[in-house]
């Protein structure tokens, strides 16, 4: 299988760089994967978790929103923040959203509306970290 060159960069770190077989992208419009060749692309990514696949290794990365940009030197994805799903605090990504539900009956209209598909994001995270847990 052809490789290619991807770069996942937040604003702490570069959380990875090098040759991979394929990366799964949470975007806001769907999720989608890129292999080698993909054509050109600009897509907003949506929190979620990003699967970057080498051989047969996959490696799993929570992120939090970002740029994906695929061109002819490859994929890079600039994310808001980028956490391996190893290095994750599950109890604190819980309180994270116990804060988040609670906030909710703060907002109102579209602001509503943007918290409770963020909140979404985050439960769907939190239900794979927990299917990962029990792996």
């Amino acid at each position: 299988m052809a490789t290619f060159n991807f770069d996942l960069v937040s604003p702490e770190k570069l959380a990875f760089s090098g040759e991979v077989d394929q990366v799964d992208v949470p975007g806001v419009e769907g999720d989608f994967g890129v292999l080698a060749g993909h054509a050109p692309v600009v897509a907003a990514v949506r929190p979620g978790i990003l699967t970057i696949t080498t051989g047969s290794e996959h490696q799993k990365v929570i992120v939090l929103g970002g740029l994906a940009e695929m061109s002819d030197n490859g994929l890079t994805v600039l994310a808001d923040v980028a956490t391996s799903i190893a290095d994750v605090d599950r109890a604190q990504f819980a309180e994270t959203i116990a804060e988040m539900e609670a906030k909710l009956a703060e907002k109102e209209g579209t602001e509503l509306d943007h918290a409770i598909e963020r909140l979404d994001h985050f439960k769907s995270i939190q239900h794979e970290l927990n299917a990962t847990a029990m792996h």
